[in-house]
């Protein structure tokens, strides 16, 4: 896991690994779930392909951003205050299991149950993702911050391709079982949920809690840190322009994890086995990207990082919306791969570098503020897109990339050193 210097005092290696896991386990939630297998399955099955299907997914996911945008921040002021990163994590992962299990029951029309359960199990795995990454200023010291993460999010992506293996194995054999493609979706439902339990054990094993509760613990406490932060938001000024410069290049990120198997098979034709098939195949680049960029973040600047990996995303628009035959959508797909890994890893570590440690879970509940908002925004763009045009999906990826266009104009303006500066001066 790297050399122990890059850990502050007292944090063992087995713990950086367990904290690391929880990217593991919760990734088979987003690669499954959201991204290769039960979003494809609500659009054309449960659905049915009605003109309106995708933009009803993309509804759905948005109703759940919007409560992640307002929920967060308060829980993580709260778990602050309360020194409950842990327990509140504990209970976010619960929660987003068993929805994401109760998926296995819906079926054809059953638009409403599935709209609930997506809705559910995404605010719980959106709590748990911003609590997670909140432990990171405690775990690494703060010129090491792009490396750490780095291994959390490389890592995170071999949990997604373990999920969605076990899940093609489930689909592959489905007629030696009597069954069908279709009806074998509910297992990699189960198959999900069992591997988000098993690999975030170690995580609420070995993770320690270092954190120190308030004096006056409390809601009122937590709303009193916000405040608090909401009068010294001057102080963090290069904090609050990578929350802005997030919202619109996680915007398009969100918009491609949301939409990537309906864009490969409403445009491009692949069917299910394909598509989890390229999405297995974009794991390994994502954390490649992940892992690579982890440790260039730390020479480079995390902005530069993450200012290349934009440029990217770019790119892979272009090549997404000019593609005509699966080799090409093959090459934009693990692009966005290799950017997806970098860019995640880099946002995270830039915002725990320029946070004040004692408010890490807090101004992660902004950054999942940020990330969250940029979840609706992106995908619901899409989702208009695609029924205001009658099914146009190459023209909402190319109008994607106007997202990341606006998120290079407002990382220009931000400073990281002046911003660690001011993080140092707060302390």
């Amino acid at each position: 896991m790297g050399q122990v210097s890059a850990l502050n005092p007292g944090v063992a290696k087995r713990e950086v690994f367990a904290w690391a896991m929880y990217d593991f386990a919760n990734s088979g939630y987003t690669t499954v779930v959201l991204t290769a297998v039960f979003n494809a399955y609500f659009v054309s099955v449960i659905a049915g392909n009605a003109p309106w299907a995708t933009f009803a997914w993309t509804a759905a996911l948005s109703v759940s951003y919007a409560i992640v945008m307002f929920l967060g921040p308060v829980a993580g002021a709260w778990a602050d205050a309360h020194a409950a990163k842990k327990k509140v994590l504990l209970v976010s992962t619960v929660v987003c299991i068993v929805g994401t299990t109760a998926l296995n029951w819906t079926r054809a029309g059953a638009v409403e149950a599935a709209v609930f359960f997506i809705i559910v199990s995404n605010v719980a795995y959106a709590m748990g993702e911003n609590l997670c990454a909140a432990f990171l200023p405690e775990l690494s010291r703060p010129e090491a911050l792009g490396k750490v993460s780095g291994w959390g999010w490389s890592l995170g992506y071999f949990g997604g391709i373990l999920a969605l293996g076990i899940s093609l194995a489930w689909v592959m054999t489905a007629e030696s079982r009597g069954s069908t493609t279709s009806d074998a979706v509910g297992g990699t439902m189960i198959i999900t949920a069992a591997v988000f339990a098993l690999a975030a054990a170690p995580t609420f094993i070995w993770l320690k809690e270092r954190a120190a509760p308030a004096a006056t613990p409390g809601m009122s406490a937590a709303f009193t840190r916000l405040l608090e932060t909401a009068h010294e938001a001057r102080r963090y000024r290069d904090l609050l322009l990578v929350f802005a410069c997030g919202v619109f290049y996680q915007a398009g990120v969100a918009t491609v994890i949301a939409l990537a198997a309906i864009y490969a098979e409403q445009v491009m034709g692949f069917k299910t086995k394909d598509t989890i098939m390229l999405v297995l195949v974009v794991n390994v680049t994502a954390a490649i990207g992940a892992f690579g960029f982890g440790y260039a973040q730390d020479v480079i600047g995390k902005v530069v990082a993450l200012r290349v990996t934009i440029v990217g995303w770019v790119a892979m628009t272009v090549i997404a919306y000019l593609s005509q035959t699966p080799a090409m959508f093959w090459v934009a797909a693990n692009i966005a791969g290799i950017c997806m890994g970098s860019s995640q890893s880099a946002g995270r570590a830039l915002v725990a570098y320029l946070s004040p440690p004692d408010r890490s879970a807090e101004f992660f509940g902004l950054w999942g503020f940020a990330t969250r908002l940029a979840a609706i925004l992106g995908p619901l763009t899409y989702g208009a897109v695609t029924w205001m045009t009658g099914g146009n999906h190459r023209l909402a990826i190319l109008l994607t990339g106007v997202f990341f266009f606006i998120s290079l104009g407002i990382l220009a303006f931000v400073n990281e050193r002046r911003g660690r500066a001011q993080v140092e001066t707060k302390a």
